[in-house]
């Protein structure tokens, strides 16, 4: 694979669509056929040319010199290869991604690993709202993967998440975990109110000391050290308020109960 680095010539106008740019995408290219490559621009189609200068890499990697905060579906439908972000990014980042890493040296903005199937996505700042969830019009959210948010997550993180681990170092909004199917969401800090809202199945775990168990959730009398220690372990590696998970004490609570629900809400003290 041959790499390249997209270094911004000017912030544009309008937003803009990146849709198509990744790495397995533009690995066999030639440089005029990537400054050929249209974006959507508004409602137009601009050569990439417009906005950046293309270089290319000894590496494999893609390379956003830039800040893209500006600039949509930055990683969409991503399938392999790895892909940095030199700034922020728009909506959608990494979203329906498949494999592969992408790394966000700033914030995103809402709907980030939407539908996300695979892969990894590490966002150095903050998140938007409805990240790790459904697109508009769709059941699913994340169905595979690891999302990593070093800042804070918006509303709704995890709506109808069917599978994949998403961490959040920092606070999480509103209804986090909402009608959540199954995963794993680890939060290092606070949340905001109806967490586990109409949840199902899967596992959320609040590391930040002020946390309580979400209402419509009661607590569950089994005894699971081996679980938790498995848990524990891996949750771990992402450092942080995880990093001593294993030693710390727990509670443990299912629901929502409002629909039956078997999803569990570690607490840990």
């Amino acid at each position: 694979m041959s790499g390249w680095t997209l270094r911004a010539k000017q912030a544009p106008t309008l937003r803009v669509d990146l849709r198509g740019l990744t790495p397995s995408a533009l690995a066999p290219l030639a440089a005029a056929e990537v400054e050929g490559l249209q974006v959507g621009h508004g409602s137009a189609l601009v050569p990439i040319a417009e906005f950046f200068h293309v270089t290319p890499r000894d590496d494999d990697l893609l390379v956003f010199a830039a800040d893209l905060a500006r600039f949509d579906r930055v990683g969409w439908q991503m399938d392999g290869g790895r892909l940095v972000v030199e700034g922020s990014v728009g909506d959608y980042a990494g979203g329906a991604m498949r494999s592969g890493d992408l790394v966000v040296h700033g914030s995103a903005r809402d709907l980030a690993a939407c539908e996300m199937a695979g892969g990894r996505l590490e966002i150095d700042g903050n998140a938007g709202d409805f990240v790790a969830s459904t697109l508009p019009g769709s059941m699913d959210g994340m169905r595979g993967g690891t999302l990593v948010i070093r800042g804070r997550a918006g509303a709704r993180l995890g709506d109808r998440m069917r599978r994949g681990t998403v961490v959040v170092h920092g606070d999480a909004g509103d209804f986090v975990a909402s009608r959540l199917v199954a995963g794993t969401i680890a939060i290092g800090g606070a949340i905001g109110v109806h967490g586990g809202y109409l949840m199902r199945r899967g596992s959320v775990v609040l590391a930040g000391s002020a946390c309580e168990a979400a209402a419509g959730f009661v607590a569950a009398g089994v005894d699971v050290p081996v679980f938790w220690q498995l848990l524990a372990r891996d949750l771990a590696r992402h450092g942080g308020a995880f990093a001593g998970l294993a030693a710390r004490t727990f509670t443990r609570h299912v629901g929502d109960r409002a629909v039956d629900g078997r999803g569990e809400w570690i607490v840990v003290r």
